[in-house]
């Protein structure tokens, strides 16, 4: 397990956790980060991450980012 900022551009990789407190868990859940659902990174740039989740682009900062292991 890794976190997502590790993750290869273009690389569609399975969420196996999300982490942190509850209320940022639950925020990144209603964002469609949720274990056993698929992500790939479309770009990291100035600290951000895009990524796509479940047909939708989402941009998530590094913070976020490293919450959700993959």
């Amino acid at each position: 397990m890794m976190p997502l900022t590790f993750a290869a551009v273009g690389e569609e990789n399975t969420i196996k956790k999300v982490g942190g407190n509850p209320e940022v868990k639950k925020h990144l859940e209603n964002l469609g980060f949720v274990a056993g659902g698929n992500v790939t990174v479309v770009t990291s740039m100035a600290g951000n991450v895009i990524v796509n989740v479940k047909e939708t682009r989402v941009a998530i900062s590094r913070e976020m980012a490293q919450k959700i292991m993959i």
